[in-house]
């Protein structure tokens, strides 16, 4: 069917009066943020039982649409993280319900599929190819742009009622409304300026020092880059950043030596704002740092959860789930470390939780079954006996 273009304060009234009663209706964006810390949104598609419409809000204040977003109808989406963090910052809400059609799909085989596998897969149609690199700012759209745009959010509908009827036969539809509600409880937005620093590369092999100067160093950054708007590798380059936590700079001079650094920036106010927040991180005390979950049984319990993890893997393969929704790496080492997470909670403490901890304490052993997979049984205690000695 035709997508209706909404452009007009009185054409995005209708809208949400239409869509106001529905039970479902799905929902995808378009948006930029190459050259923004926050992501320009450049484009919101609908689709319910009864149309397809695509509302411009570069020409539109879209908080009426809060009224949908709020109301007891589900909403449905595919990957939709990002999309939520737009849709939050245009509208100030998100929706009250939501089936994630990517997260639902890894409780029935798949594993983080895109919406034109999936569509492929589930509903034997092929998407049209856009071009990831298309401008999403530019007015009109082309032909091919709405036609992708449209697609987008065309046969999600269709998508929830294949992958509903899979989870229900298997039991999981609970499991999968649980974690989409996960998806719209996080915490959206800008980054916490004290965790900056987890997202530089190689930050896990900073020791000492080094990581109250990276910490404080980059949560500086952190909140320049929200103050103009701009990504925070605009504000200093990762390589300067890294190099400064390395070997933290004590005078000007030694921060124009550091790679990623512009000379003439670091004579300046940046500078100057750069060599406090290095003398910050040097003062800061083990209590005001703040380290990656698990970060410190990481090192400790390498071996076990490189255990638990290839047995995550078995399930996975075993119970047609994601391991990713099973468990992740961190997941692992925030149980095995403190007994905390989301392996202590729900269907996953039923399902993963309980062994992986059965396992740590000994009560439990993996084996191969023969076949080149791997069992978890009940330890005996007892050593196997050994072929002799030739």
């Amino acid at each position: 069917m035709p997508a209706r273009w909404i452009d007009t304060a009185e054409a995005l009234e209708e809208l949400v009066d239409e869509l106001t009663g529905v039970e479902r209706w799905a929902f995808d964006t378009e948006f930029h943020r190459e050259r923004t810390y926050f992501a320009r949104l450049a484009l919101v598609q609908i689709a319910w039982k009864d149309g397809i419409a695509l509302v411009d809000p570069l020409r539109l204040d879209l908080r009426p649409l809060a009224a949908v977003l709020e109301g007891p109808g589900l909403a449905v989406a595919h990957a939709a993280d990002q999309d939520l963090e737009v849709i939050e910052r245009a509208c100030g809400t998100v929706p009250t319900r939501l089936f994630d059609t990517q997260l639902a799909a890894g409780f029935v085989g798949f594993s983080t599929p895109s919406l034109a596998s999936l569509a492929e897969r589930l509903l034997g149609i092929r998407l049209p190819k856009g071009d990831r690199l298309t401008d999403w700012n530019r007015r009109p759209l082309a032909a091919g742009q709405l036609s992708y745009a449209a697609a987008d959010v065309a046969h999600l509908l269709d998508l929830h009622d294949r992958i509903t009827a899979r989870l229900n036969e298997r039991g999981r539809l609970g499991w999968a409304e649980e974690e989409c509600a996960r998806v719209l409880a996080r915490p959206r937005g800008s980054q916490d300026p004290d965790t900056a620093w987890w997202r530089l590369k190689d930050s896990r092999s900073l020791r000492g020092a080094s990581r109250g100067v990276a910490q404080e160093v980059a949560a500086w950054r952190e909140r320049r880059a929200v103050e103009l708007d701009v990504p925070p590798r605009f504000v200093l380059a990762d390589l300067a950043l890294l190099g400064i936590a390395h070997k933290p700079p004590r005078t000007v001079a030694d921060l124009v030596e550091m790679r990623g650094m512009d000379a003439k920036q670091a004579r300046g106010p940046l500078g100057e704002a750069v060599l406090a927040a290095v003398n910050r991180g040097r003062d800061l005390g083990p209590s005001k740092l703040c380290t990656p979950q698990g970060d410190d049984s990481d090192r400790e319990l390498r071996a076990a959860i490189a255990l638990a993890a290839a047995w995550v893997a078995q399930l996975s393969r075993d119970e047609g789930i994601d391991a990713a929704l099973l468990a992740t790496r961190a997941d692992l080492a925030l149980l095995l470390n403190a007994r905390q997470g989301r392996l202590t909670q729900g269907w996953r403490r039923a399902m993963v939780g309980a062994a992986v901890l059965s396992l740590a304490e000994g009560d439990a052993a993996l084996a191969f079954d023969g076949k080149g997979g791997l069992l978890l049984e009940a330890r005996s205690h007892q050593a196997p006996p050994l072929p002799p000695v030739p």
